[in-house]
């Protein structure tokens, strides 16, 4: 079904960006893989064109979707090469670790320009030729942030709860032109992303916080969110390219996280209570990074 088609990924030089890359390869989807690392992006190349049977045509850009002009060129130059494009994933995104208080103008605008602005950016002259096919489809990485608040990265659930929005609107515009839209709400992936967040690496928070969650769980006999661990990118990958196959509006990555999600938005309350243990957890791991 998809040899033939165009798929262009953001932030594809890691993580899910490259997992997904690597799993289009395999349906002999050609690629147009974009980011700012652009080394990652041929050594990424590279692998593919190792590893598959049949050759797949890959074209690598370095991009800023921060950027309009960049994002624009980066959809020009997909058609010129290709004449069509099929799939845009809008995977670039990038998190934060500061609490409300200690996040700073800069961080705040940081993280819309990244997770939120460039989705207009991108996603625009898209669908200008995705219309003329009369059909595509625009793939949102969000997260389970877009659904369900967390402490100490608020300017990240933010614009991930942006992006989960822009989709649900994006569709209804759609409605019955033949171009999908579909917002994705991964939960723990095994990539860069916790070491890579802007005010330091928030997984020594998530790592150094463990027991004491647990152990306030079982004090006050708290149940935590039932959601499935850690899982790899490439597992991800996998149910994101499912989701191409058969087009859906939502995708939830983990075992339990759509129940979450569906409890949190109907009792707000109750889904805090089972979070509590987490944030007192990560409060005084938080504190003890901060201040000492």
């Amino acid at each position: 079904m998809l040899q033939g088609k165009v798929a262009v990924i953001t932030g594809a030089s890691s993580g899910i960006g490259a997992a997904l890359a690597h799993a289009l390869a395999r349906e002999k989807t050609d690629l147009v893989l974009a980011a700012r690392r652009f080394e990652k992006l041929d050594q990424l190349a590279a692998e593919i064109r190792n590893r598959v049977e049949s050759p797949v045509r890959i074209l690598t850009l370095r991009c800023d979707v921060t950027h309009r002009p960049d994002a624009e060129k980066l959809v020009r130059t997909t058609i010129d090469t290709f004449g069509r494009m099929d799939i845009l994933v809008n995977n670039a995104g990038r998190g934060h670790f500061a609490s409300v208080e200690e996040t700073t103008d800069e961080t705040i605008q940081s993280m819309f320009a990244l997770n939120v602005y460039a989705l207009w950016y991108t996603t625009r002259p898209a669908l200008a030729w995705m219309k003329k096919q009369g059909s595509g489809h625009i793939i949102n990485i969000a997260s389970m942030a877009g659904k369900v608040g967390f402490p100490y990265n608020s300017a990240y659930v933010a614009a991930k709860h942006a992006v989960v929005g822009f989709t649900h609107a994006l569709r209804l515009e759609l409605a019955e032109t033949g171009i999908h839209a579909t917002v994705v709400c991964p939960a723990g992936v095994l990539t860069d992303w916790a070491n890579a967040t802007e005010g330091g690496p928030i997984r020594e928070m998530f790592s150094r916080a463990g027991p004491a969650i647990k152990k306030i769980a079982q004090e006050r006999e708290i149940s935590l969110p039932s959601i499935e661990g850690v899982m790899t990118a490439e597992s991800v990958a996998e149910k994101i390219l499912a989701c191409i196959h058969r087009p859906v509006a939502e995708v939830y990555t983990h075992d339990g996280s759509q129940e979450f999600a569906i409890l949190a938005s109907q009792n707000r309350e109750e889904a805090e209570h089972h979070q509590l243990p987490i944030v007192l957890g990560e409060r005084t791991v938080y504190q003890s990074l901060r201040h000492t």
